[in-house]
Formats: C-alpha cells, sequence, structure tokens
C-alpha cells in the first residue's frame, strides 16, 4: 500500500495515503499502510504487526505484542494515520471550508478564547483558522481518550503540532 510520511521525531510516524471514495475502504487501506510503515520504520516483519480497533475505544497498534498508540483521521480523498511508541496520541484532518453557522460551532465546541480569536479574524482567513482550531480540538481530546464533546472548558493536558499537509486540507497532531 502506497504511503507518505509526513512527520516523525521522537516516537512518533505520521502517514498519509491517497483515500477512496468509500470511508469502508479507506480505513482498510489506512490500517494496512500502517502495517507496513511500522515494519519499514522499525525493520520488522509485517506479519508481527498488526492493528487493533474497537468501536468506542482508541486503536491500538500491536508490534509483536507491545502495544504503541495509534490514532487515524479521513477526510475525502486522504487518510492519515500516527504512531506513539512511547504513549498516547491523538490526530485529526480536515478539510478547509467556509462554515456558515461557524460561530455556533465556535462557541458550542472551541470554546469562547477561540470564539474570539475567530471573530476577529477576517472572513478570508476565518475558514483555515477554524480548520486549524477544530482539528487541534479533535486531536487532544483523541489524545484524551474522549468523544467529541460541547466545550467544558477543561484544558487537555498534551503537546499539539500541526502537521505539513497541503491545502485544501489541514492536521493537528496531539501526544
Amino acid at each position: 500500500m502506497p504511503f507518505n510520511t509526513i512527520w516523525s521525531a521522537d516516537g512518533v510516524l505520521v502517514i498519509a495515503i491517497a483515500a477512496p471514495p468509500s470511508r469502508v475502504e479507506a480505513r482498510a487501506r489506512v490500517r494496512q499502510a500502517v502495517r507496513e510503515a511500522a515494519a519499514q520504520w522499525l525493520s520488522m516483519d509485517v506479519d508481527a504487526i498488526s492493528v487493533q480497533a474497537v468501536p468506542g475505544q482508541a486503536p491500538n497498534l500491536l508490534l509483536a505484542g507491545d502495544t504503541v498508540g495509534l490514532s487515524f483521521s479521513h477526510e475525502e480523498g486522504l487518510s492519515l494515520a500516527a504512531i506513539h511508541l512511547h504513549g498516547k496520541i491523538g490526530l485529526d484532518l480536515m478539510r478547509v471550508a467556509s462554515i456558515p453557522d461557524w460561530e455556533i460551532v465556535a462557541r458550542d465546541y472551541l470554546g469562547p478564547q477561540v470564539s474570539q480569536a475567530l471573530a476577529a479574524c477576517s472572513a478570508m482567513a476565518r475558514p483555515l483558522a477554524l480548520a486549524q482550531a477544530w482539528t487541534a480540538r479533535e486531536a487532544s481530546l483523541k489524545y484524551a481518550g474522549l468523544p467529541l464533546a460541547e466545550w467544558d472548558g477543561v484544558a487537555i493536558d498534551c503537546r499539539l503540532q500541526a502537521l505539513p499537509v497541503a491545502l485544501p486540507y489541514v492536521a493537528s497532531l496531539a501526544c
């Protein structure tokens, strides 16, 4: 499965693959690409690597019996996966788009500070800023093992990293 490494540091590997329109097929392809990327990265046999995914729980990567952090995100045309050898990880990907009710989305899910910052953006800059804020929040939630929920004022203690993906996509990593 062809993949591109888009970021690697401190025991973290992030890969990207071109995703087919079917989400089911995208999920299967990115899981296979993760196994192949991990095998290449760690000089392991691909058969010693598997993806463990239980609905409602963060996925894990099993490396010859050892469990390591794993996160996926999909958008039409692109899928990302992040592996963290030393702990939890969260990843989110979003296509930049103008969202008519951005004020409500920001207030309900991103909190008052982000809402104010977005209101201060020009209409032209706002879609990108919103996508950056959204992916940072989603990646943080995935890192913490929490579902998407309305803003509760609780900051998640993690390190956030914007990932180098080409527009119209934006991606964030939390570890």
